[in-house]
């Protein structure tokens, strides 16, 4: 990991409903920073701003106050088009329920990010299968979403996220629509992925899938109360203390 600030978050706030008799503010000016290189799971309980959180660091929503800054370009000063120009040009994504077009084949929902970018015919087709072959669904190219299982959909969307060779990945709960066994497949992909450069941010529930990661944050009633460091801690050690942290924090809201 360098030193390099990839994402930041400078008191990030979230009213929804603002100006209304039932505005809810949903993250409390929260500051933030993802370095180079750095893979953070963000965990919380269900209605704690995680989710808020993570879409309007990744430019999907829009923050009520605060900054964004992703590769030191603030985001808020930017138009839609220039927001989604940069969005398919920086930013990878892995949704939970894959998002992809069922009218599409998988090589088009793998391709959409150099399509909108307006990439050569040629170069597409040649990214796309090399990436296909790496992640070994080549095979799938010609087949539609609802004929593949949920983990070779999961690995498309993998590599929907890859074909732009983004900056950052943005992952929300990618896991929640699989299995154990392609869980860990996909984690490992990931924890590869992370190891060779790329850096993710990535919101889960699950102690077990955040131990894949560098480091922990822990947002409740949309503050960050805990970060917790990964270090020289083993894989196990880690998931322990992830563990430990979470069910000291859940009896904590169960005795209030």
């Amino acid at each position: 990991m360098s030193d390099h600030i990839v994402l930041e978050a400078k008191n990030l706030k979230k009213i929804y409903n603002y100006h209304t008799l039932n505005a809810f503010e949903a993250l409390h000016s929260i500051n933030f920073q993802v370095m180079d290189g750095d893979f953070v799971a963000i965990m919380g309980p269900s209605g704690s701003g995680k989710s808020t959180f993570i879409n309007t660091i990744s430019t999907i929503d829009v923050p009520t106050e605060g900054r964004v800054y992703i590769n030191g370009k603030d985001v808020r000063t930017m138009s839609e088009n220039d927001i989604g120009r940069f969005r398919y040009q920086n930013l990878g994504f892995i949704f939970q329920d894959f998002n992809l077009l069922d009218t599409h084949t998988m090589f088009e929902n793998i391709a959409m990010p150099l399509s909108l970018a307006h990439v050569d015919r040629q170069e597409i087709a040649e990214r796309v299968q090399k990436l296909a072959e790496e992640m070994d669904i080549a095979e799938l190219m010609n087949k539609f979403p609802y004929e593949c299982s949920g983990g070779q959909r999961q690995r498309v969307a993998i590599c929907r996220a890859l074909i732009n060779h983004p900056h950052l990945i943005m992952a929300d709960e990618p896991t929640g629509n699989l299995d154990s066994a392609n869980s860990a497949e996909l984690m490992n992909i990931l924890k590869n992925l992370n190891e060779s450069g790329v850096t993710i941010v990535m919101v889960t529930h699950d102690p077990l899938i955040s131990s894949y990661s560098s480091r922990m944050i822990y947002i409740k009633d949309g503050n960050i109360e805990k970060d917790l460091a990964r270090g020289e801690m083993s894989q196990d050690e880690y998931f322990q203390k992830i563990v430990e942290m979470n069910s000291a924090e859940s009896r904590e809201i169960l005795h209030k």
